[in-house]
């Protein structure tokens, strides 16, 4: 294991370092680095990390910053910051860290943000892949095998988005019409045109296979949330790797989803 120490007070640069070597075990290199700049440099030299531990209150460059250019050279390397501030810990997560200690720093609780680290990363296999997979954070897509969905109505998609959204709940036409078309009026022509887009989101989904997930009965429509994995369930059950891939948008490219959006920042600022 490889791992990087950050911080531009030597005195605590080097008792974090001394603790890493403990728990790390004689096989692991820790490198210490007072400043930001030597620590990226080591990286373009062709060094690997498997863990950086960042101090965030740097003079030289913020460690938010510096988590930000790690990941940009080495996506695997997990952050762990180490910090005097609680109020960073948003930021912190938004990029995508794996801990968050607050100094002074405890060994017992090092150890397991290490532990934790380095247990989350495993390589994946294609087994791990969901056979249907629904992404929220930032734009919607919906993934069958890995590989999106391609949809010949762009309202079509939208009201996929609105269903996953209301994570199973049955919404009824009219419903779907507000989301879709907020200003517009929901006549005798609009409610052929959402028939429209319906037949074609049912179509969509049965030429990917995956008809399954839409369930549409006389008054409303729905998704089976249970056969479906989405970043948003996740995240509302706690998952930590869910909560570090929010980076502050949901579904960016749909007005009525900022509802949500509000309840997953007031998530993350009432837990962290």
């Amino acid at each position: 294991m490889n791992i990087i120490c950050v911080d531009d007070e030597d005195l605590v640069l080097r008792l974090t370092a001394s603790m890493c070597r403990d728990i790390a075990g004689e096989d692991s290199s820790v490198e210490e680095f007072l400043f930001a700049q030597d620590a990226l440099d080591w990286l373009d030299a062709g060094n690997s990390a498997d863990i950086a531990l960042l101090d965030i209150d740097m003079p030289d460059m913020n460690g938010l910053v510096l988590a930000a250019k790690v990941k940009e050279k080495s996506p695997d390397t997990a952050i762990i910051f180490l910090t005097g501030y609680s109020q960073f810990a948003v930021e912190a997560f938004a990029l995508r860290a794996s801990g968050y200690l607050l100094k002074p720093v405890n060994k017992d609780k090092l150890a397991e943000e290490i532990r934790y680290a380095t247990s989350s990363q495993p390589a994946k296999t294609e087994e791990e892949t969901p056979h249907i997979a629904a992404v929220t954070f930032g734009n919607f897509d919906l993934l069958v095998d890995g590989k999106p969905v391609s949809f010949s109505r762009a309202k079509s998609k939208e009201l996929l988005a609105y269903l996953v959204d209301r994570q199973g709940s049955g919404v009824t036409r009219a419903e779907a019409f507000s989301a879709l078309w907020e200003d517009g009026f929901y006549d005798r022509s609009m409610q052929k045109q959402l028939d429209v887009i319906l037949r074609s989101l049912r179509s969509t989904l049965e030429e990917a296979g995956v008809g399954e997930i839409l369930e549409v009965q006389r008054g409303s429509v729905r998704i089976r949330p249970e056969l479906i994995s989405c970043d948003l369930y996740r995240f509302l059950a706690g998952d930590a790797d869910a909560v570090n891939t929010y980076r502050g948008e949901y579904m960016s490219a749909y007005a009525w989803a900022e509802l949500t959006e509000a309840y997953i920042e007031r998530r993350i600022q009432s837990n962290y």
